[in-house]
């Protein structure tokens, strides 16, 4: 029998569902408003969906004083806290993937990679350039025709963040091979896209003429 998640209701849009696509929220000894992204903290818990806007709205209207019934103590950058640790987070399970080889870098290396290996998606700096994205994406079209929207494009993290976590610098480009060592940074990754408003699933994804629909400014050339 799968195992069955109990819900919890959001102080915010006051819906029921499970714990997962929520924000746990418990009260510091000295009355702090405490994020528990892993959901282990003790003390009572009140719980928001996992969205910054919604987590923004919540420090607004007051309800976690009005939830924890108390008077509390809340930061006026909770949301953006809450974003940087997940965004920290999914710069970590990067390295985590580098670590199991889930993981090829370089503009030559990941076009080899899309013709000889099985690809979970693709990974670009938020300053690589157009022109570097549409040769690559140009290549995973020649595999794989109309299905090359079943590869996300990843454009969130920027060259350093890259280079921190795969331990290298002028990381511009870089490809994520399927396999277990991938998982993990993809949950993550729709855990942050989720949390900012954006769907994962269009991320990147090519548009007629070829260009990512996410773009970004600052452009870098190809390594």
């Amino acid at each position: 029998m799968p195992r069955h998640e109990p819900e919890r209701t959001c102080i915010v849009t006051r819906t029921a569902q499970p714990s997962a696509g929520l924000i746990r929220f418990v009260l510091s000894p000295d009355h702090q408003v405490v994020f528990d992204l892993k959901h282990k903290l003790p003390g009572r818990g009140v719980w928001v969906t996992a969205r910054s806007d919604l987590v923004e709205e919540a420090v607004k209207r007051r309800l976690f004083a009005r939830a924890f019934k108390a008077e509390v103590k809340v930061s006026g950058t909770l949301a953006a806290d809450i974003e940087q640790v997940l965004r920290d987070d999914l710069r970590q399970s990067l390295a985590m993937a580098n670590k199991a080889g889930a993981v090829v870098t370089g503009f030559g290396k990941v076009e080899s990679a899309i013709l000889e290996k099985p690809l979970a998606a693709l990974i670009h700096a938020a300053e690589a350039a157009e022109d570097g994205r549409r040769k690559i994406a140009n290549q995973l079209r020649k595999r794989l025709g109309e299905a090359i929207s079943s590869v996300p494009v990843i454009l969130d993290l920027s060259n350093d963040e890259l280079g921190l976590a795969l331990g290298r610098s002028h990381v511009i480009h870089a490809a994520l091979v399927a396999g277990a060592g991938s998982d993990g940074f993809l949950n993550r990754w729709h855990r942050y896209r989720s949390y900012c408003g954006t769907d994962a699933d269009q991320a990147g994804l090519e548009t007629e003429t070829g260009e990512p629909t996410n773009l970004k400014p600052q452009d870098i050339e190809a390594e």
